[in-house]
């Protein structure tokens, strides 16, 4: 068996917007490139997108930014498992050391443990500049792996990789201790702009956001998740940015929460994604309409290490918010949905 060549994939790809954005204190306009196959997402997007410009903008938080690996090791009884996790508080500083000698980039940030029986897990966490930081902490992952065997020789080592990280996959973990940008966007809209952009009310989006979103959600045996379409606008920014696309399905797991105010009637709309993984620099980000596209958005420019990996999530973050917006407001009408699709989704193809 061997490698073929390698062949390029075309993709539909739409700027959309533009949205009104405020990060770290600055309000900008921008438009958002989307690689996607469903077309009629880039109209709905932009719905959002519009309202965003008649309000006071969609405000942005990256409330932390940390990469994780889990390592296992084997220790020679459950005994010795539980009395290694407790000394390892006292080797934080060598294991950081470890860590931090793998790359200029990237710093130590903290290591949690489960033990299962005589198995130790260990998830180590760490600060990645820029870049997504998946090979970067496998890295460091590893050099910290080593450090512990020889500081404890009668352990023995089992994996690389144990998915107490985790990776790639639905979990409790991610959202609870961290893996990627852990975004916040929210916006205020009036309740006269609801009606006349969305044709909707706040009370009945919000209403429908519990019935779907929170109480839909829990009878699936969704996980740490509560939204109605976040995987859509992800993948498709991720594709145009030249992210890992696997990585939507824990940034996926999203919250979408939708409030009246009881004073003014307006809607409170926002959208928490705490497992955003991507970066601007990596794997992927030197193919030309990547470096394009991230330079058209500003993640190119000479900033401290990290800020323009953050200034991508807080955009995507509100890409995210505009189209969870646009498609709840259209659920709150019978047959809109439906109507829009087919009429979008001919006009694509004529």
């Amino acid at each position: 068996m061997k490698c073929n060549d390698v062949l390029t994939a075309p993709i539909p790809m739409q700027w959309v917007g533009p949205l009104r954005l405020n990060i770290e204190g600055q309000q900008e306009t921008l438009e958002v490139p989307m690689a996607t196959f469903e077309s009629p997402l880039w109209p709905s997007t932009a719905r959002g997108a519009r309202v965003s410009m008649q309000t006071g903008g969609i405000d942005v938080s990256i409330a932390a930014d940390v990469m994780a690996r889990s390592i296992l090791l084997e220790a020679p009884s459950a005994t010795r498992a539980v009395a290694t996790v407790q000394a390892l508080a006292a080797r934080k500083p060598q294991i950081a050391a470890a860590v931090n000698a793998t790359t200029r980039y990237g710093v130590f940030s903290d290591l949690h443990w489960q033990v299962v029986g005589n198995l130790i897990y260990l998830r180590i966490e760490m600060q990645t500049g820029d870049a997504s930081g998946q090979n970067m902490v496998t890295a460091a992952a590893e050099a910290a792996l080593n450090e512990i065997l020889a500081a404890f020789p009668d352990l023995r080592y089992s994996s690389l990789s144990a998915n107490y990280c985790t990776d790639k996959k639905a979990s409790a973990v991610n959202g609870i201790l961290g893996r990627g940008k852990y975004a916040v966007a929210e916006m205020c809209i009036p309740e006269s702009l609801c009606r006349k952009l969305l044709r909707t009310t706040p009370n009945a989006l919000a209403l429908l956001n519990t019935r779907k979103n929170l109480l839909g959600t829990a009878l699936a045996g969704g996980i740490r998740s509560a939204n109605a379409h976040a995987a859509n606008m992800l993948l498709a920014v991720y594709l145009a940015t030249g992210q890992d696309a696997a990585n939507i399905i824990e940034g996926s797991q999203a919250f979408t929460l939708a409030e009246t105010d009881p004073e003014s009637g307006d809607l409170r709309f926002s959208v928490t994604l705490p497992n955003l993984i991507v970066g601007t620099v990596g794997n992927g980000k030197s193919l030309p309409f990547v470096e394009e596209n991230l330079n058209r958005l500003g993640c190119r420019e000479a900033r401290a290490t990290g800020a323009n990996g953050r200034r991508l999530a807080a955009i995507i973050a509100a890409t995210v918010l505009c189209g969870e917006l646009s498609l709840m407001a259209a659920l709150t009408n019978p047959g809109e949905l439906m109507k829009a699709h087919r009429k979008l989704e001919r006009a694509s193809r004529e």
